[in-house]
């Protein structure tokens, strides 16, 4: 008898908006997908297969994995069954207010540069990282509440160390991007036109037909350059935008009902599946995550 699929992962939330942090053993093959922020995760045991839009790449237990804002991979196990990992999520405006701090001007389209790193002291400091997140959130579940000193305390570890971590991975592993030429701008730009039409309507999306019209692309052109832009054609893309969009609705603290609607989906459970495809937890473990005291 084939042993049930293993898949637990819990998210955690941070002191700071805009960085969260999850804790995940699964089984599970994930699909072509995308997050609007930046991941790093130590992968803590077994081993992963996946495909990204820096190539094709294994990862090992002790290695880093990154991934940038929009960009499609997947993921399936290497060798055993499941794999164990935790990641920290950092949203585009933490991370470059991050790097403004180090250098001003810095924080200007940031790319991490390997989806794979093997760096001890960056895995040092992601470790120490996100076990001081895991602590403040234990703290902050607690009936009774550790004095404001003892928070002010806890919220200092933790600063310290995201500070260092995020040091380490913009000095060592990350770039800025190198301006494109005016024509690849220009092609560049339609596309985009068209990402962003998708971003603003998703209660009612245009028609492929239309999207084709205001990029001056035929209907199999503009799927093409979408593709090759974003990892996607825009039907699934839009519907990772509307898990996207849920998250932050859900964190800002609207109900599950309520974002599912706000979000373009048929229903919450309709969210609540894409919502887990994508980003391996639950709408109700995300509300959850961020109703405890003191989470942003």
């Amino acid at each position: 008898m084939t042993p049930p699929p293993i898949h637990r992962c819990q998210v955690f939330a941070s002191p700071w908006q805009g960085v969260y942090c999850t804790h995940a053993e699964s089984s599970r093959h994930y699909g072509r997908h995308w997050h609007a922020v930046y991941g790093l995760g130590l992968l803590d045991d077994g081993a992963q297969s996946s495909a990204s839009g820096r190539g094709p790449v294994d990862a090992y237990a002790g290695d880093l994995i990154t991934t940038n804002p929009g960009e499609v991979h997947d993921g399936q196990p290497l060798g055993s069954a499941s794999r164990r990992w935790r990641m920290v999520y950092l949203e585009p405006a933490a991370l470059q207010a991050l790097a403004d701090n180090e250098a001003p001007g810095a924080g200007a389209d940031i790319a991490l540069t390997r989806p794979v790193i093997q760096d001890p002291a960056l895995a040092r400091a992601l470790h120490t990282l996100i076990t001081r997140v895991f602590r403040w959130n234990a703290l902050q579940a607690q009936p009774l509440h550790a004095p404001p000193s003892a928070d002010a305390m806890d919220r200092l570890a933790c600063e310290e160390s995201l500070a260092l971590t995020s040091a380490l991975l913009l000095e060592r592993h990350a770039s800025t991007a190198t301006p494109p030429t005016s024509r690849a701008t220009a092609a560049a730009e339609v596309v985009q036109q068209v990402r962003d039409w998708l971003a603003d309507a998703p209660l009612a999306p245009p028609s492929l037909a239309q999207m084709a019209a205001l990029a001056g692309l035929s209907r199999y052109q503009l799927l093409r350059r979408f593709a090759e832009a974003y990892g996607l054609p825009p039907h699934a893309w839009l519907l990772q935008q509307r898990a996207e969009r849920s998250r932050h609705l859900i964190r800002r603290g609207a109900s599950l009902a309520d974002a599912a609607a706000a979000s373009g989906f048929a229903d919450q459970s309709h969210m609540t599946r894409m919502f887990a495809r994508q980003f391996g937890f639950t709408p109700g473990a995300w509300q959850k995550a961020h109703r405890r005291p003191g989470a942003q």
